[in-house]
């Protein structure tokens, strides 16, 4: 692991295996957990968008954290504590705390169309839990787009240390680094994760290791370390998957491959929708592939 660094590396955004009847399968997922570690991953993000943390009870969320905090260690764990009030926010990360988490993900308020000064409240809030807070930029679902400028300013008043940037502008890495030199980048889209490496990202909250774990790490510490000739063509052997992570259906989508390749991923939670069938066709097709390839 990263030292005082625990969000760096490859961190697994887990999908979360839920029973027949939809309830959560715990077992399974602290087995997937120990499995993503036991195949490279540096660790996992629970409660992440593709970890449906949305639509599970607080008593569901809670146990979610536990869990893979037992399978994996808690160094290794960082939850998304995403939640319409600062208040509720800040709950989870001191829950994190307590179940002994080293560091939280964190979404702008995404109730609503917040302002500069709604965003600097927010993340001021929850980082009075004491726990290192890594931001999390996903302007196309929450609305809120925390631009290099505004990072730069959360940084410099000491609310973050890291961010999750899936904008997929790949630009906007450079001038991250040149506003805030100490603020980590880490790579928030699985389908740009090459040009973020390349730019100097320290990590990488990802969805596909959730399938192909060992491909995946294999990608990113090759992209990270330079070796272009290694990372070229795993990047265009997985894109095809790779690139469903920014699509509205991604979670449907991994767990599909998760499926293919002999893991749990199984149903989603309503509102959430089964794939579409050429959409299902599609996504078994690039698995099926990647995985004649001997990729796992």
């Amino acid at each position: 692991m990263t030292g005082h660094h625990p969000w760096r590396g490859v961190l697994v955004a887990t999908a979360l295996p839920l029973n027949g009847d939809l309830s959560v399968d715990y077992d399974k997922y602290a087995g997937h957990c120990a499995w993503l570690v036991e195949n490279g991953c540096d660790g996992v993000v629970p409660n992440g968008s593709l970890g449906e943390y949305q639509v599970l009870t607080p008593e569901e969320r809670a146990r979610v954290v536990e869990t893979a905090v037992a399978a994996v260690g808690g160094e290794r764990v960082m939850p998304g504590v995403a939640a319409y009030g600062s208040a509720e926010a800040r709950r989870w990360a001191e829950q994190a705390g307590e179940a002994g988490c080293r560091a939280v993900m964190l979404l702008p308020p995404n109730a609503y169309r917040a302002d500069e000064r709604s965003v600097l409240a927010h993340y001021a809030e929850v980082a009075r839990s004491g726990l290192p807070v890594v931001a999390y930029n996903n302007p196309i679902d929450t609305k809120v787009d925390l631009v290099p400028e505004l990072l730069a300013r959360l940084h410099g008043e000491g609310y973050i240390r890291g961010v999750k940037e899936f904008s997929g502008d790949v630009r906007r890495a450079y001038r991250i680094a040149e506003l805030a030199p100490e603020l980590d980048l880490l790579i928030g889209a699985d389908d740009v994760l090459l040009e973020l490496a390349v730019a100097g990202a320290k990590g990488w909250v990802a969805g596909y290791p959730n399938a192909l774990p060992r491909a995946c790490v294999e990608l990113y510490r090759a992209a990270a370390g330079g070796d272009l000739g290694t990372a070229m063509p795993l990047y265009r052997q997985l894109h095809p998957l790779l690139r469903w992570d920014s699509r509205v259906e991604f979670v449907q989508a991994i767990k599909l491959s998760m499926d293919i390749a002999g893991r749990h991923g199984g149903p989603c939670r309503p509102p959430r929708a089964a794939l579409l069938p050429g959409q299902e066709a599609a996504v078994r097709a690039a698995t099926e592939k990647a995985l004649a390839a001997g990729l796992s």
